[in-house]
């Protein structure tokens, strides 16, 4: 260890010896990594797998509820007309429909369209000749600008109206399980999150006891465990850093590869929709995070070993 780290009364240098003692033990926590490579990127991978996982499972279950809550907007209302009104009467109710603020637009399927429609995908043909009349009601296809449950019991109190179908129980449900995921993934993001305080943990311990012989004579020389604990502390945060940008380095990769194929999933929705990652401030946050927990991984392992030698006074 350097000779200045054994002078015990560095820390009474006043600010530029306090800041200088910073400054030396971050490039001693990296000289440190450097000299064990393997070791260093090992303790770096796992620790980025373990914050990549919760932090994966979060922004796809974002993304599923942005892209469900997309095709919700989309999301057509059919409103099937009572048999006895008549087509004029259809286009006079789409017209009014088009005028309401929670309506984006309203699309007249007439019974001649729809018995033609219903010709086309099915092989109902020659059952649909023998009926004689017509029996399909006029339908109005509603796109919903706001509430499409609200819309939905708006338009079924109409006269006119016989049925409203919409798909909100789907909704409902995915909201159900996207809640349930989220709890999934907090839980994973806590036991996760202290894998990683002990991966580091476990790395600076082994660091710690390649340098106990000096500890031990700082110790004897009357340091204080701030001033002996200031390097490992750093080395913890130096892994967090490092695991908090690979984790969102994995991230990055794994939306690259999924891209193509969400699009194609997504466009059979008539969506264009794109996965969202992490923006600027949201990816600083999880690197501090990790810097966090690698410093308090450091702080616990480095706290229990001076606890542990501290010379009796």
């Amino acid at each position: 260890m350097n000779s200045t780290v054994l002078d015990p009364q560095l820390h009474h240098g006043g600010f530029r010896t306090w800041v200088d003692h910073h400054l030396f033990s971050l490039v001693r926590s990296l000289g440190n990594m450097v000299r064990k490579p393997i070791g260093s990127l090992l303790t770096i991978l796992v620790m980025a797998i373990a914050l990549a996982l919760p932090l994966g499972l979060l922004v796809a279950l974002a993304n599923v509820d942005r892209f469900a809550g997309n095709v919700q907007q989309s999301r057509e209302i059919s409103v099937f007309l009572k048999p006895e009104v008549s087509v004029a009467q259809a286009g006079n109710l789409a017209d009014q429909w088009r005028a309401r603020p929670d309506v984006a637009n309203v699309d007249l399927v007439t019974p001649e369209q729809g018995l033609q429609d219903l010709r086309a995908t099915t092989s109902l043909g020659p059952t649909l000749d023998n009926l004689g009349n017509n029996p399909l009601p006029s339908l109005l296809v509603v796109t919903p600008r706001g509430d499409e449950n609200r819309l939905a019991d708006s338009l079924q109190s109409i006269a006119e109206v016989d049925v409203v179908q919409h798909d909100q129980a789907w909704r409902d449900r995915l909201n159900g399980w996207l809640g349930f995921g989220r709890t999934i993934a907090l839980v994973l993001a806590a036991l996760l999150g202290l894998g990683a305080v002990l991966i580091v943990g476990n790395a600076v311990r082994a660091d710690i006891q390649s340098h106990r012989e000096e500890i031990g004579v700082l110790q004897h020389l009357g340091a204080t465990d701030g001033f002996i604990r200031r390097p490992f502390l750093y080395l913890g945060a130096v892994f967090g850093v490092l695991a908090g940008l690979s984790a969102l380095g994995l991230l990055t990769l794994a939306n690259y590869y999924l891209t193509p194929s969400l699009a194609q999933l997504a466009a059979t929705y008539g969506s264009r929709f794109a996965l969202q990652g992490f923006n600027f401030v949201q990816a600083t946050g999880i690197v501090l995070l990790a810097a966090l927990l690698g410093w308090l991984g450091a702080g616990l392992v480095t706290g229990h070993y001076l606890r542990d030698t501290r010379p009796n006074q």
